[in-house]
Order: C-alpha cells, then structure tokens, then sequence
C-alpha cells in the first residue's frame, strides 16, 4: 500500500487501482495495533478505529 505520509506514528496510505470502479475516494490510516479509513470529500469515518488523544 503506498505510503503518503508518516507522521508521529501515524501512517497515512491510499490504494490506486487503475480502471477499477472503486467505492468513495478515501484513505487508510494505522498507528500502533489500530487501522481506520476515512472518506475523503466530505472528510467522515468510514470503518475502524484510531485511539482517543491523550
């Protein structure tokens, strides 16, 4: 999965396949144990989880 941006050990991953209906545009996120992905436009929680801030 190509990595975008690695940030305070949060890593931010998108998948591109070409000429592949695919679902809303999102993104993938990982930190420690925890996988959550995002939708992109308007920016929502799709599945998963991420830790609360401490």
């Amino acid at each position: 999965m190509p990595e975008i941006s690695r940030f305070y050990g949060i890593i931010i991953s998108i998948y591109l396949e070409e000429n592949v209906q695919h679902h809303l545009p999102h993104f993938h996120v990982r930190y420690q144990q925890y996988r959550a992905s995002y939708g992109i436009e308007p920016v929502s929680q799709l599945a998963g989880a991420l830790p609360v801030r401490q």
